[in-house]
Formats: structure tokens, C-alpha cells, sequence
């Protein structure tokens, strides 16, 4: 079969796109798929690139979302039948493991995968839908409603706006009935995001959403009880510089969403100022596997968008990549084999 693939660590030239790699055979409680659709997300980048205290098996078929039709089934796998639509759960939760990195992912023709691991993909859902949403939208969606707590009235910040978590950050934030101040570096990309909901997009390569917001919302007070200003809720899963910034957003009480360090984990912080401000700094790690129904049910009735941004062919997999890594994109990017 044809699949893009990694044998190495190190920059896009690793990416190989390979015409003979061996087609995968189901084994006991798996299944093979044939891969309809696959999205590319940052983790691909990290993957590629080799993440600190986490191994790779080489050969490596990157690629965590897929979704398909099933081609063969292995011995032992009851309830399900060649041909059915189905989406992957990325994270193998019985036996541990990750599409895309201990398993081969979804940038392939075909993808092997445990028949626990499989949803059902109702008729009004696509497949490019579909495997949008797993890693991005299940990590946006946990982090702002299961974690987060959105509620409507409250003013969020949402930085990194424009990629796959964002979009879905700023629309869920809309539903939830909060006010959604967004961050892009663009005015194509602000365009997009007001067209999504946001009532206000700061372009942060001409000014500084710190200032703006404060200049907006006014500052936090540290007396309780007293008038004071700021944000509710500041969503940063970009790190890096802007972690310090989107904190001095913040309200007395107010709190700060993160899922992710895509920018820098080695951030700068004043613990005073999270003491003084009683801030709440709250992590988000992925998805439950309800999750993904749930965002099943939201696009399917329509309520929530699945924003792609262009789709490629699988020998056009390493530009797909490129994309992603230079942050080119407003929402995802989607593989079709």
C-alpha cells in the first residue's frame, strides 16, 4: 500500500511517501480500515521532530485522526461489519498507546486498528468531518465545557484562535453564550473568526492583546468585593511568551484554560500575581471517548462547524505537514488517501 512514512527523527525531508509498505493484517480484536480521511495535527510536528522521554517505533505511519470504512476483521471482533462507516479513538485506552505514534496512523491507504478504538459514523456526517475531530475538537471540547466551565455572560480570550482547537475553542464559547474576544495574525484569518462567532478578533502581529484588553476590560482589582476589571477566562495552549500576558487579562478569580504548549512549555510566571489575583490555572489533557459522540451529535444537527481549511492527497502529505508547522491555517487540514 501507499503511506507516508518515518523512519527517523528530524525535519520534513524524513517524510517518505512509500508505494510498497506492507498492508496491515487484522489480528485478534482488530480490525483494518481503509482510510477514507485523515487530519494532520501539531502532535504530527512533534512526532516528527522526536518529543522528549517519549519512543518512537520505527517504521512510524504518523497521522492520529482517521476515519474510513472497514476492509477486514480479525478474529474475535463481534458487532461490526466490512463496510461500516466508523471513526477512530485515537488513544488505545485498554492497552495504552496512540494512532500516530505507537500505532501507525491514518496516512495510509489502509490503518489498523482495535475494534474498542471504532465509533460509528452516523450517514449525516462526512468522513473529512469526521477525522477533524478526535484530537482537536475532543481536546477543545473537554477543556472548555468538562474543565473550563464556560459559562454565558463570562468574556473569554482565546489565543492560537485560528487553528484546529481554536475554531472549535471560539464556536463552543459562542453556544455556551459567553462573549469571545479571539487572537489571529491575519485579517484573512480575523475575517474567519468573526464569520465563526467571535465578537472581537485582536490581530496580535500589530498590537498587544494584553493592552487591548485592558484598555477594553479595564484591570483586575485585588480587593474582593471592589469594582475591578479583566476577563473571566483567558484559553492558552500556546505558551511560550504569551503565558505571563494572558494571566494579567485576567479578573480577580478569573482563570486560564491550557491543553497544550505549542509555542514553549518553559514558560515565564509570577507566582504573586496568581496569589494576589486568586487565579485559577486549569489543565486540560485530551478527550474521553463520549467526547467524540458528543461532537458527532453537535455537527451532525449542525450546531457546530467543522472548519477545513484545504484537503490533500496523500503524496501531497509532507506539504500538508509543511502547513501545519507554519501555522498557515485556519482550522484543519485534511488527507484523503
Amino acid at each position: 500500500m501507499k503511506a507516508l512514512v518515518l523512519r527517523e527523527h528530524g525535519g520534513l525531508e524524513k517524510l517518505r511517501l512509500e508505494t510498497d509498505f506492507p498492508d496491515p493484517v487484522p489480528q485478534a480484536g482488530e480490525v483494518v480500515l481503509r482510510v477514507r480521511a485523515t487530519s494532520l495535527n501539531y502532535h504530527d510536528v512533534f512526532t516528527r521532530r522526536g518529543m522528549p522521554g517519549i519512543r518512537i517505533p520505527f517504521p512510524c505511519i504518523i497521522g492520529l485522526d482517521v476515519a474510513g470504512e472497514i476492509a477486514a476483521i480479525g478474529p474475535g471482533v463481534e458487532g461490526w461489519q466490512v463496510g461500516e462507516r466508523v471513526l477512530v479513538d485515537p488513544i488505545n485506552r485498554v492497552e495504552g498507546g496512540l494512532m500516530g505514534e505507537t500505532q501507525h496512523g491514518g496516512m495510509a491507504e489502509l490503518c489498523r486498528a482495535k475494534a474498542h478504538q471504532l465509533i460509528r459514523l452516523p450517514d449525516t456526517v462526512s468522513f473529512e468531518q469526521a477525522a477533524a475531530l478526535p484530537v482537536a475538537y475532543g481536546t477543545a471540547l473537554r477543556m472548555m465545557y468538562s474543565v473550563g466551565k464556560v459559562q454565558a455572560g463570562e468574556k473569554v480570550l482565546i489565543l492560537g484562535a485560528s487553528g484546529g482547537v481554536g475554531v472549535c475553542c471560539v464556536q463552543l464559547a459562542k453556544l455556551a453564550g459567553c462573549e469571545v474576544i479571539a487572537c489571529a495574525g491575519s485579517p484573512e484569518k480575523a475575517r474567519r473568526l468573526r464569520e465563526l462567532g467571535a465578537d472581537q478578533v485582536i490581530l496580535y502581529t500589530e498590537t498587544d492583546f494584553q493592552k487591548v484588553i485592558q484598555e477594553t476590560y479595564g484591570k483586575a482589582s485585588r480587593r474582593r468585593g471592589a469594582p475591578g476589571g479583566g476577563i473571566d477566562v483567558a484559553v492558552n495552549f500556546t505558551g511560550g511568551d504569551t503565558w505571563k500576558k494572558s494571566l494579567r487579562c485576567l479578573r480577580l478569580g478569573g482563570r486560564q484554560l491550557t491543553c497544550g504548549a505549542t509555542a514553549g512549555f518553559a514558560v515565564e510566571e509570577d507566582l504573586r500575581f496568581i496569589w494576589t489575583f486568586e487565579l485559577q490555572i486549569m489543565g486540560s489533557n485530551g478527550w474521553d471517548t463520549p467526547d467524540i459522540g458528543t461532537l458527532l451529535d453537535l455537527v451532525g444537527s449542525g450546531r457546530l462547524q467543522v472548519v477545513i481549511d484545504r484537503v490533500y492527497g496523500l503524496d501531497e502529505g509532507v506539504e500538508a505537514l509543511r502547513q501545519i508547522e507554519d501555522r498557515n491555517v485556519i482550522g484543519k487540514i485534511v488527507v484523503t488517501p
